[in-house]
């Protein structure tokens, strides 16, 4: 298996923020859903809204998923199910507050033993190929969990 070959292409993505009160904002791209953005309580914020920090740790989670479900299509390897979960560190050092590392805890549910060792060989290409995690300073590591599903 190699890596993800994309043709050589330039491609954009626009987002749109709004401040609205105090410390929250309005997330904005054309034609998707809008989301409420604050900064985090912890620094004076607010609540039970989305944060940069916890949108940062998500676009990494997501983009495991999407390239394992790139490389799951791309191989034919079928799985059941797959959930993940992500926890990103973040820790001032000398130069400020940066994101250390993020860790990313999917959790792959197979039909049949046979189909565990493809499937980890797969997240772990994934892990390599992940454009969010090439895109950031933060060490991205995967922990895969793969379970044989109890049918």
């Amino acid at each position: 298996m190699d890596e993800i070959r994309a043709k050589p292409k330039k491609f954009i993505y626009r987002t749109n923020l709004k401040w609205v009160e105090a410390r929250k904002g309005l997330l904005l791209s054309i034609g998707k859903p809008t989301i409420e953005v604050a900064t985090p309580p912890e620094f004076r914020g607010h609540p039970n809204i989305w944060t940069p920090e916890e949108l940062f740790v998500a676009s990494v989670n997501v983009c495991i998923m999407n390239t394992f479900l790139y490389y799951a299509g791309r191989e034919n390897v079928k799985f059941l199910s797959y959930e993940s979960s992500a926890e990103g560190i973040l820790e001032k050092v000398e130069r400020g507050l940066i994101f250390s590392c993020v860790e990313v805890i999917p959790v792959i549910s197979v039909k049949s033993a046979n189909d565990i060792e493809k499937t980890r060989d797969l997240i772990a290409l994934s892990e390599k190929n992940c454009l969010i995690s090439n895109s950031i300073k933060s060490k991205v590591t995967v922990k895969p969990k793969i379970e044989v599903a109890s049918i």
